[in-house]
């Protein structure tokens, strides 16, 4: 059976969370919008009660949680929506790094074509943005939002979150993080980072149902929704943020992958760093300097790992390795181009050429890891 070592592409669903899911896919069929009667009211309240599941993943209120198809859509909504509708208000100028998920980079991209003005910036050789650049950014043309991945989705490394949140509420700028990767493998408190106002996330990642995410948008100190453009018409659903039937059985899947995993979310860690360190060392004493790390052994999601095999065409390694285990070149959602984020970092084409991701689970054990001694 091959062991599977794609978990940034995404994750197998618990068998508690499919349990938790059946019955609102079979008895439980009602719309959570219509009235009175029980299915409704059923389907309402199961909305509701796995909502702040979700919500106490993240530490934030259960309302400002904004249910979506998934973090691309989140990306989405939140960029384009506070473009649209701060840019008479606050200018046309966004701040995000060149080492974004597409779901970020494309749509400001898409802001670009329409008069917006884009800044990347540059990233140190593990992927991370520099602080003061950022403010030397922010004070030379005041942006009207600032999009930083919280952890990075090819090598794991973690921005400095919380003291760009820190200066955005400072400045009185509006601030959203892709904390795609970093949903359940690393501690988040809302409350901590209060000039964070928007967070995407998506439950795929967290063994949790795909076409499920959410948009935390977060409430201003009088209690009031930050505002911002609706991605989607036609309905009152998720308080007009984001119109359309709840999808009440994958909301379930998502409140219930989102308690298992705040449950375990210490002890998964831990499995997590232990099981990269034991792999890490397998390959170094089969190959030497023969591989090559590029993630940093610090400040990072743990589990996540970019692996270089010099003159080792990693397309062909990938294939090779298929039969046994289940690894990756990089990002799911652009595997037919050279890595972006590699080549930010300052690689060359030959080197991402010759790298792959491998991304572990807690769900994994050390001695599945072996595997990698036959190889």
């Amino acid at each position: 059976m091959t062991l599977y070592l794609d978990n940034s592409a995404t994750t197998p669903v618990l068998p508690e969370v499919k349990d938790a899911m059946l019955p609102y896919l079979l008895e439980e069929f009602g719309n959570p919008s219509s009235k009175y009667y029980s299915e409704a009211e059923n389907a309402k309240n199961a909305v509701n009660n796995y909502r702040e599941n979700v919500a106490n993943l993240v530490g934030c209120k259960s309302r400002e949680v904004v249910f979506t198809s998934g973090a691309t859509e989140s990306n989405n909504m939140i960029i384009k929506g506070v473009a649209d509708y701060y840019a008479d208000k606050r200018g046309k100028h966004i701040i995000t790094s060149q080492v974004e998920h597409p779901a970020v980079l494309e749509t400001c991209r898409y802001l670009e074509s329409k008069g917006f003005l884009v800044t990347y910036l540059d990233v140190d050789q593990y992927g991370r943005v520099d602080i003061e650049q950022l403010k030397e950014s922010a004070e030379e043309n005041p942006p009207l939002l600032i999009t930083l991945i919280w952890g990075n989705n090819e090598i794991g490394s973690l921005n400095p979150i919380r003291e760009v949140a820190q200066y955005c509420n400072k400045r009185n700028i509006l601030f959203h993080s892709d904390a795609t990767q970093v949903v359940g493998k690393f501690p988040i408190n809302l409350e901590d980072y209060p000039g964070l106002r928007f967070l995407s996330l998506s439950a795929h990642k967290l063994h949790g149902p795909k076409g499920i995410g959410a948009a935390i948008i977060r409430e201003d100190e009088l209690g009031l929704p930050t505002k911002l453009t609706p991605l989607l018409h036609g309905g009152e659903q998720e308080n007009g943020f984001r119109s359309g039937t709840l999808a009440v059985h994958n909301i379930v899947g998502f409140g219930k992958a989102a308690e298992i995993a705040l449950q375990n979310l210490e002890d998964n860690i831990l499995k997590l760093k232990q099981n990269e360190e034991y792999l890490c060392n397998i390959l170094k004493e089969k190959y030497n300097d023969r591989v090559q790390f590029n993630h940093s052994k610090e400040n990072k999601i743990p589990g996540i790992l970019s692996i270089t095999f010099p003159g080792v065409n990693n397309e062909l390694l990938v294939k090779n390795l298929a039969p046994y285990v289940a690894v990756s070149t990089g990002s799911a959602c652009s595997t037919s181009k050279p890595s972006h984020v590699l080549k930010a970092m300052g690689y060359d084409l030959e080197h991402i050429r010759s790298t792959i991701r491998i991304s572990m689970s807690p769900e994994i054990k050390k001695d599945d890891l072996d595997i990698f001694n036959n190889l």
